[in-house]
């Protein structure tokens, strides 16, 4: 089994990517949880991975941290969710959401999600109440991209984690550290600017 891949990103085209390992490059699909926090195309990235194998094929997805592909692997193992929907549940929403939506038994919320109707949401409810506070439950390194595994982290990668900590959202974060982008800066300083961005006046 491929636990994780470092390497560069070599093709970023949502939900597919490529990462090019020592000059293997690994197809991969991703949920936009995970492309919000990718770096541009060429710089070094890490995953985490599940492999789903296939009578017709072998198809390697890609999670930014541990916390997501444990839910991705919870929710392929409800009755009539496939890889393409779990993938939808993690574009849709983030790991804490879900978990806050099993627990409320919104059947409205995940109804909202592409390729849910009433009796898959229903079901999902129904067999994902028991793993919530599994899940809630921090597992060794969950929460770390995998690029904490081994690739030191870039005053971006550190500020992107800085900031998802203090309760800011994936695409609000992207926007916040484009906005901060300078380069030469260092984590502190791209933090500052980010939050300075973030209180301004609209």
């Amino acid at each position: 089994m491929i636990g994780f891949l470092k390497g560069r990103l070599a093709v970023k085209q949502p939900p597919l990517l490529m990462v090019d390992v020592n000059g293997v490059g690994y197809e991969l699909e991703a949920p936009m949880s995970t492309f919000y926090g990718l770096p541009a195309t060429g710089e070094p990235v890490a995953l985490f991975t599940h492999l789903v194998v296939r009578e017709d094929a072998h198809i390697l997805f890609g999670f930014g941290t541990d916390g997501e592909r444990r839910l991705f692997r919870s929710l392929i193992k409800v009755s009539g969710v496939g890889p393409k929907i779990a993938l939808g549940i993690l574009s849709g929403a983030s790991v804490e959401d879900f978990l806050r939506t099993i627990e409320a038994e919104d059947v409205a919320m995940l109804t909202r999600i592409p390729g849910i109707g009433r009796k898959t949401a229903e079901r999902v409810i129904i067999e994902m109440r028991d793993s919530v506070q599994k899940l809630a439950s921090p597992a060794p390194g969950d929460g770390q991209s995998a690029a904490a595994l081994g690739a030191a982290p870039t005053p971006q990668s550190e500020a992107f984690s800085a900031l998802i900590a203090l309760g800011y959202k994936p695409p609000e974060v992207t926007r916040l550290l484009k906005a901060a982008d300078e380069p030469g800066l260092s984590t502190t300083d791209i933090i500052r600017r980010a939050l300075k961005s973030a209180v301004k006046p609209s």
